[in-house]
């Protein structure tokens, strides 16, 4: 496919947000449905920076900002058929640990100076892992697994990882998305230029696909502010 029909989506996610999760699985989908050479890079955010390093008991956590379990057991009760129309086996229960993810946001900046196939492969682990096997993210020995699995030099990762590297970058990332006005994920910006929020469903993911790719192949995306 030639450059024209091709087109970069910067996906703006959190990898305990199970919107992002839903997401995630519905642009493979779009993605799939369309004949565009599709390149994805995956953005930092932070649903809650404010969760110390070691985490936090999911439970409470959920809890005080929920308001009760019976408030919790209802919105998991609502996400749960959707992820799995999706082939998302959601085991909220086995979440023990509400973490910080700004490690495992880390790990994926990483992941991307590897290439494109491998931050997606470790993005998708992170989702499973979270989500379906009830892993810490915030664990390094989960995240160093995740990495080898991956295809990344677990070595490296294992080097860096206690250090500062790229602390201040992922932060600035999280800062630049919340100045562009993204409160909320998933965001999807497609060519840096057009966004969709939430975790839309494929056809709709699709169609804007198509359009941008048109946009871009008439020429207009380069004159658009």
């Amino acid at each position: 496919m030639n450059d024209e029909n091709s087109i970069t989506v910067d996906v703006v996610s959190d990898v305990v947000c199970p919107w992002c999760f839903i997401g995630q699985k519905r642009l493979d989908k779009a993605i799939a449905a369309v004949d565009i050479d599709v390149h994805i890079r995956w953005r930092p955010f932070q649903l809650d920076p404010t969760i110390p390093p070691e985490g936090k008991n999911r439970r409470d956590y959920m809890v005080a900002k929920f308001g009760s379990e019976q408030r919790i057991r209802e919105i998991h009760a609502r996400i749960e058929p959707l992820g799995e129309a999706e082939g998302i086996s959601f085991a909220f229960d086995a979440i023990k640990v509400a973490p910080n993810t700004l490690d495992a946001h880390r790990l994926i900046r990483w992941a991307g100076t590897a290439g494109e196939a491998v931050q997606n492969r470790l993005v998708r682990r992170l989702f499973q892992l979270n989500f379906e096997e009830g892993a810490n993210l915030g664990d390094h020995a989960v995240l160093i697994e995740a990495a080898r699995e991956a295809g990344m030099d677990a070595s490296v990762v294992e080097t860096l990882l206690p250090t500062d590297a790229d602390v201040e970058a992922v932060r600035t990332e999280i800062a630049t998305a919340s100045r562009m006005g993204i409160s909320g994920v998933p965001c999807f910006l497609l060519e840096g230029k057009y966004a969709v929020m939430g975790a839309q469903d494929a056809d709709t993911l699709a169609d804007a696909l198509r359009q941008v790719a048109a946009a871009k192949a008439r020429g207009e995306l380069e004159t658009a502010n």
